[in-house]
């Protein structure tokens, strides 16, 4: 591939708190951290803490407009799933974002979410067999849920057992970034 050195390719990060660096300075969250990584990368924050599947919909039409981004990675679903919306409202939002993104010429990479156990094996499963499904049929990469890997490790968690801490910030990034990098190297 020929870089062109004026040209940098542009992410916009759809999500909710744990994008949102919530609980924290912006500039401590992994999205900041992941721009300091990829300077040549333009990253556009759109997350917004609290943020659910309709929201993210409502707000995506400018976003796409004012940023144009060649890459859009949607990390939203866990406010649904917190408030028990159904599977099918949050199927067809995120599908709808897909196809946005798509349709403005964005390489969509989708942030599979998982609900708590206590929200029952049904619920959940049919909830996480959303994000799965999505990316079959828009043949968008499925980057799977950090928060697994965060969660169970309460050093890493703030005190109310749901958002990660300052310290899970660099954990984050660094499991971002290799599909962020993939996603814009094959921008071509």
């Amino acid at each position: 591939m020929l870089h062109n050195p004026a040209w940098a390719a542009s992410v916009l990060i759809l999500g909710d708190s744990l994008s949102a660096a919530y609980g924290m300075q912006e500039s401590k969250g992994w999205v900041q951290l992941l721009r300091d990584e990829m300077p040549s990368v333009e990253i556009i924050n759109g997350s917004v803490s609290g943020e659910t599947t309709a929201g993210g919909l409502r707000r995506l039409p400018s976003l796409l407009d004012s940023a144009t981004p060649d890459v859009l990675v949607i990390e939203l679903g866990g406010n649904d799933g917190l408030r028990g919306f159904s599977p099918k409202q949050l199927k067809s939002n995120l599908t709808k974002m897909i196809e946005l993104g798509q349709s403005n010429g964005a390489t969509v990479l989708l942030t599979e979410i998982m609900v708590p156990p206590n929200y029952g094996p049904r619920y959940s499963q049919m909830f996480n067999q959303v994000f799965h499904d999505l990316a079959d049929d828009y043949d968008v990469a499925l980057i799977p849920f950090f928060m697994t890997e965060i969660a169970p490790q309460a050093d890493l968690m703030q005190r109310d057992g749901i958002h990660p801490n300052e310290a899970a910030q660099p954990k984050i990034t660094q499991w971002m970034k290799p599909w962020i990098i993939e996603a814009t190297d094959n921008l071509d």
